[in-house]
Formats: structure tokens, sequence, C-alpha cells
């Protein structure tokens, strides 16, 4: 009886150190080997020997037991760790063309939440945040568990494992000097990938230091009195179109359909005595994190990373709302996407804020999108404009449109201005059309539904600046490039510009400047730093216009 019990028991134990090693290797394989980028995924990328799996095996056998058990969870959370990173990395790629930067890109969990969970509902949100968490926890337990197992091996087992472990790690070091047709047979990675992220990380720390430097400096704007005599009594809106990006005008997918838009509201704007000119800026994201754009356009510093956007709410840099404001204008946000609380407006410096629940919207949302463009430029009409014409003085509006932001569905239309009312005539467009799951899970319907929207953006704005805009002056542009499964890989980070107004001695300034006349930018343009609107907005609305 006690044989045969000890025959089980050893038998089991065999048994649970080949399911040890089995684990660890396929596990430790997939996570050394995957590529942090989506592009990169594929079946040749799986081809290569990652060093560190036998050297990581190797540690725990040659350690004494007593040591090496609890000490197996250092190479487990080495493991978690690069896994962690290279699936941050590639959403991070996927949307947003750079690394995953620890150091600046913490808050983007909290607006990954908030966008998800608006998209498809807290409940699921929250659940498939939970089933993350648990596969994730699992997989850790399996490092660990798995390199436990490993370094409990006894006997002549241990030497075998020795043995092979320490050839297959000699073999590693041998392929590591061939690549046959530029392809990699071996090597080890980890440390350099990690070595790399915490570069990365002391590089942000470094920047942030500039960045101060640079506050401190400012450039010689302490307010604006006296400034914006050229457009002196008249309102001017700023307004951003979300995810409007330089693919949308020029990529021969999209050029079929903003092309003709943007002849159409060209067209329509002379019609009514109207004037425009264009260009490119280049915008300091992609993707996504719109508010660095607005930042950065609005202060005129190069706001690209999340810790220079709270340091500059913390600043006393002033804005351009700030100036106008100064000047004598009455400056007021429209922010259709904000339905929380907003700390970091007191900044900006408005007069007012119109958000999401003070624009009047009683009808559904489009997912994630609150309201149609459409209603958000009839609700500053009547909660900004109009007012403000009684009251006296003119407006500087700073306008977010977001139809054009993903999910892309459903996709707005526009309806008769005197029909828009509170908003509920847009029920049934926001009731129509696929959930974004659906969308989503084919690129193509991706990329035409994305054009769409911004098709549907312009043609609204070009119908309010042509209807009611005439005594405006009309600064439009894009916040940033959408991701890539739009634009594909590596497309510029330049955004369109256009500024309208009846003034065309205004619009002359402009195209003295480089911008090319009309509402189509001239692609052999040099783009501008985003950064750089503000301190030329000072210059050429400065003084009488001719």
């Amino acid at each position: 009886m006690v044989f045969a019990r000890e025959l089980r028991q050893k038998s089991a134990g065999a048994s649970r150190l080949r399911l040890a090693i089995l684990l660890f290797t396929l596990l430790a394989f997939v996570v050394l080997v995957l590529p942090d980028t989506l592009e990169a995924i594929t079946a040749r990328a799986f081809l290569r020997l990652p060093i560190e799996l036998p050297l990581m095996a190797l540690a725990m056998l040659v350690l004494p037991v007593r040591w090496a058990r609890p000490l197996a969870i250092l190479p487990a959370l080495l493991l978690g760790t690069v896994l962690l990173l290279k699936l941050a990395d590639i959403g991070t790629q996927a949307t947003f063309q750079r690394s995953f930067n620890p150091y600046l890109d913490g808050k983007m969990l909290a607006d990954g939440w908030n966008l998800v969970s608006r998209s498809v509902g807290i409940v699921p949100a929250g659940l498939a945040v939970a089933a993350l968490l648990l596969v994730f926890a699992l997989l850790l337990s399996a490092f660990f568990w798995s390199l436990r197992g490993i370094a409990g091996a006894a006997g002549p087992v241990r030497g075998r494992l020795v043995a092979a472990f320490a050839a297959i790690t000699v073999i590693g070091m041998g392929l590591s000097l061939l690549q046959p047709g530029g392809m990699r047979l071996a090597g080890a990675d980890a440390a350099g990938y990690l070595f790399a992220r915490a570069d990365l990380v002391s590089r942000s720390v470094v920047d942030m230091r500039a960045f101060e430097a640079e506050l401190a400096k400012g450039d010689g704007v302490a307010d604006g009195r006296g400034l914006f005599q050229a457009v002196q009594g008249r309102d001017v809106v700023l307004v951003f179109v979300e995810s409007y990006g330089r693919s949308a005008v020029e990529d021969p997918r999209y050029a079929g359909t903003t092309g003709p838009r943007l002849a159409s509201i060209q067209q329509r704007l002379e019609a009514v005595g109207m004037a425009s000119a264009s260009g490119w800026l280049r915008s300091p994201t992609v993707g996504g994190l719109s508010w660095l754009a607005h930042g950065t356009f609005l202060s005129g510093l190069w706001i690209d990373s999340q810790p220079r956007y709270d340091r500059l709410m913390t600043s006393d840099r002033p804005t351009l709302n700030r100036l106008f404001t100064e000047a004598g204008w009455r400056s007021v946000a429209v922010m259709p996407a904000i339905t929380l609380a907003w700390p970091e407006s007191a900044y900006f410096g408005y007069d007012q804020v119109f958000a999401s629940a003070d624009l009047g919207y009683r009808g559904k949302p489009y997912n994630w999108i609150t309201m149609p463009d459409q209603y958000t430029l009839s609700a500053f009409e009547r909660l900004a404009r109009r007012p403000q014409r009684t009251a006296g003085g003119p407006v500087m509006a700073e306008i977010a449109l977001i139809s054009s932001h993903a999910p892309w569905t459903p996709v707005a239309a526009m309806v008769g201005w005197d029909q828009v009312g509170d908003g509920t005539v847009f029920n049934a467009q926001a009731d129509s059309g696929d959930p974004p799951a659906v969308v989503w899970a084919d690129p193509e319907r991706v990329r035409r539904q994305y054009i769409a929207t911004i098709d549907y953006s312009l043609e609204a704005l070009g119908d309010y600046m042509a209807r009611f805009g005439r005594d405006a002056v009309f600064i439009v542009l894009g916040d940033h490039q959408p991701a890539a499964i739009v634009t594909g890989q590596n497309a510029s980070r330049d955004v369109p510009i256009h500024i309208v107004s009846a003034d065309k001695g205004l619009i002359a300034r402009f195209q003295a400047t480089g911008f090319s006349a009309g509402m189509l930018p001239d692609p052999r343009a040099a783009e501008r730093p985003m950064s750089d609107m503000r301190g030329l907005l000072i210059k050429l609305l400065g003084g009488a216009s001719q």
C-alpha cells in the first residue's frame, strides 16, 4: 500500500512537472516574442527563440529549491510586466501611433473607461474590465506556478533539465548570430525592451523640466488690451472638428467625399459675400486626446503629453480665450462632450461654459456622441450669439464639434434649421444604424462611416456659416488625425485649418503668410506647428483691416 501510494505520488509529481514545463514554455514564448505593434503580429514574428526563456528556467534550477520557489515571483512579474507593456503598446500604436509611456499615459485609462462605458454601457464595460483583470491575474498565477514547479524538480530529472535548458541557451546564442534573409532566429530582447521604456520615462521627466523653463520664459503677451483691432465688434468663432485630419482631404479613399464638400462650402460662402483661406497645421496628438490640441492652439505652447497639459492648467500663461476677454469680447465655450465636472475650464478664462447639460438637448445620444453637430451649432446661435447681440459686444467662442468622433455610428444627417428645436427630431437618427461592435468588425465599414461623419460635420458647419455667420470670423480646424485603422500607419499629423470671413482684406492677410485661397489647402503648402497659431492670430488680427 505504501509503495503504491509513493508510486502514485511520484507519477502525480512527474505530471505536474511536465505540465509546469509545458505551461511555462508556451506562455513565456508567446510573451517574449509577441510584437509590440498590431501590423507586426505575423506568423514569421513567432519563428524566433527567445533566449530569456531557457535562462529563466536555468535560474530556477540552479538556485537551491528553498530560494528558487519564493524568488519565482520575480521572473513571473517580469513576464507580466512585459506582457502588459506590449499589450499597451499595441493599443497605443494602433490609436496614437506611438509607444505607451507609463509616465505620460496614466490618465488614458480613465478616458478609455469613459469612452467605452458611454458607448456600450457601464455594466458591459465593467464586466469586460473585470474579465481582463481576471485573465491577467490567472496568467500571472500561471507564470508563478509553472516556475515554482520547475524549481521543485529533484533527482536525476533536475540534472537532465539543467542540461536541456543549457543546451537550448547555447543553441539560441548561436542562432542569434544568424539572420538569413534579415530574419532573426533568436535573441534576448526583453531587457532591452524594459530599459528602453525606462529611458522613455526618464526623457519624459527631462522634457517636463524643459517645459517648465518655457513657461517661465513667456512670450511677452501679458494681457489682451489693445489686441484684435482688425476684428473689433465682430464675433470670433473657433471651431475644432473632431478627427478632421489631412487624410480626410488627401487620402484617395476619402478625397472624393471631402473635396466636393469643401468646394460646395466655398461656393456657398462666396455666394453670400464671404471669403476663405486654408492651410495645414501639425497637431501635437493623433487618434485622440483632443484636449492636447486645444491646449496647444490656445496657449501657443506645444502640449503633446498629459503632464504638460496638467502643468499648463496651473500656470498663468494667458490663453487666446482670455486675451479676447481682456480685449472686450465675451468668451464662451460650447462643449457638448463635457458631461462631468470640468475644473480645467477655469484656466482658459471663459466667461461662460455651455457643457452638454447646458445646451438643452432632449434627444437621444448617438452612442458616445451626446448630440449631433447641427444641434450644437443651433444651440450656440440661440444661447450665446443672440443674447449677446441684445446685451451688446461681440462673442469669442470655442466650439468642439463631436459628430465625427469614434465610434462613427450612427451617422447623423441634416434637418431643417427650423426643425432642430430641442433635439428630439434627431431620435430616429440616433436609433438607426448598427452598434459599434458590428461596425468595428469590418475595417472597411469603419472607414466609410468615418468619412461620412466628417462629411456631415463639414456640411453642418458650412451651412451654419453661410446662413448665420456673415458678421463673424471663423477659425475652423481639425484637432487631430483619426486612428491608424482609418489613416494607415505613418500618416502625417497634419490637420486642415480654414479662416472664413466677409472681410476680404483680413483673409488676404492670411494668404500673405502662406494660406491658400479657398477651402481646400494647397497640398504643397508647409504645415505650421499648431502652437504657432496663437502668435499668428495676435499678429494678423491686430491693427485695422484693409
